[in-house]
């Protein structure tokens, strides 16, 4: 993997990029949809391709556990198994081991829980959570760190802290193949000086690329942002810096102009199935019984095809006969206005227009529609 930037902003942190894998190239900054099982949702290989997407994440708790790393090996890996072209990343399985494991107990030496699934017995290790990714066979692996739900006491968090770099340096030593970048993983809460200090001890390490987690867990706008503003700049702009599990537009738009690379999040596909539709001039609520006899497709500035082809009253009735194509249409609609908005949002930055563009989205945010405020809200999501 390389990446290089080839222009920053002149007024803010934004940056354009390119990083290259054995799969292809991926414009930063760049949005990567979530295929927690191998899939996005509903969604096939060949539609992400035409949607504008070069990069996807895989879950690895979740495959580790169904159908199991060694299947996806012996079938030849993640790209061979799920027939996608592009680059993957795959998480270290950390967050959902804290999140959705039963009784989960976590000491220097690993992590020990039950499936969610089935009840069984499992423990991890960072030299597992290695060997897991390289038998998945993503371009992009994540070391595994200790994420913490907040709030959480200053005590809590450094020990998080401590523990996180003490795994990063035992991933470092467990890699075997040369083929896969690994990522370090900053955490830290809501605490500025753990974070800066998660960051340094990072760098020290000389991973491939750096992302920050333990944020889009609850805390408010403010306070993700703040976090950001301590910890990137203690991370190198020459590699890829990436933030986890946060994708509403104004996150991105704001990540970026700190300095952000990648983003992942469930939002779009997540959101289409419960019929939350983004659009240039705010939100759609498909099931909305204003929407019944609505000839005009969801978005008349919108260049996807299901907005070429259907209108919001036959997406209406899709939605409350609870017809799968529902959520397929409605997540090719949203999947479709992210990778357009990064593309806007790539050709501001190189244009030297990203300010402006920033203002009008949040001009855009608070227009009417029927008298209903469009300002969305943030979202917390990251699996499916």
């Amino acid at each position: 993997m390389n990446f290089a930037v080839d222009h920053t902003d002149r007024d803010t942190s934004a940056g354009l990029g390119t990083l290259t894998t054995a799969r292809g190239v991926v414009e930063t900054p760049a949005f990567m949809p979530v295929g927690t099982l191998g899939p996005v949702k509903g969604i096939d290989p060949q539609d992400l391709e035409q949607l504008g997407f070069r990069i996807m994440l895989n879950n690895a708790y979740h495959l580790y556990l169904r159908p199991g790393h060694k299947v996806i090996a012996e079938m030849g890996g993640l790209h061979r198994f799920t027939s996608w072209p592009g680059a993957i990343l795959t998480d270290s399985g950390g967050y959902q081991m804290f999140s959705l494991a039963k009784l989960c107990r976590i000491t220097d030496a690993g992590v020990s829980f039950q499936s969610h699934l089935d009840g069984s017995a499992h423990f991890i290790t960072p030299e597992t959570a290695i060997e897991i990714q390289e038998a998945l066979g993503a371009d992009i692996i994540m070391a595994f760190d200790q994420c913490l739900a907040l709030p959480a006491d200053h005590d809590a968090i450094r020990e998080a802290v401590r523990r996180t770099s003490l795994w990063a340096a035992r991933c470092q030593a467990s890699r075997r193949r040369s083929d896969q970048a690994l990522f370090g993983i900053v955490q830290g809460g809501l605490d500025p000086d753990l974070r800066a200090g998660s960051a340094r001890d990072l760098v020290r390490l000389q991973f491939d690329g750096y992302a920050i987690g333990g944020l889009s867990v609850g805390e408010s706008k403010s306070d993700m942002y703040r976090m950001l503003e301590v910890t990137m700049p203690e991370l190198p702009a020459a590699k890829p810096r990436y933030l986890m599990g946060v994708g509403m537009p104004e996150n991105l738009i704001e990540g970026v102009a700190r300095g952000i690379d990648l983003f992942d999040c469930v939002v779009p596909s997540r959101h289409g199935r419960t019929g939350w539709l983004f659009t240039s001039f705010g939100r759609v609520l498909i099931k909305q019984a204003r929407y019944q006899r609505d000839e005009s497709p969801i978005d008349p500035a919108c260049g996807c095809a299901v907005c070429a082809r259907y209108s919001r009253a036959y997406l209406h009735h899709l939605y409350h006969v609870k017809e799968m194509l529902a959520s397929r249409l409605n997540t090719i609609h949203n999947l479709w206005y992210f990778s357009d908005f990064m593309r806007q949002l790539r050709l501001a930055i190189g244009e030297g227009r990203f300010t402006a563009f920033r203002d009008s989205v949040y001009r855009q945010q608070v227009q009417k529609e029927s008298g209903l405020t469009c300002v969305e809200t943030d979202v917390a999501a990251q699996g499916e």
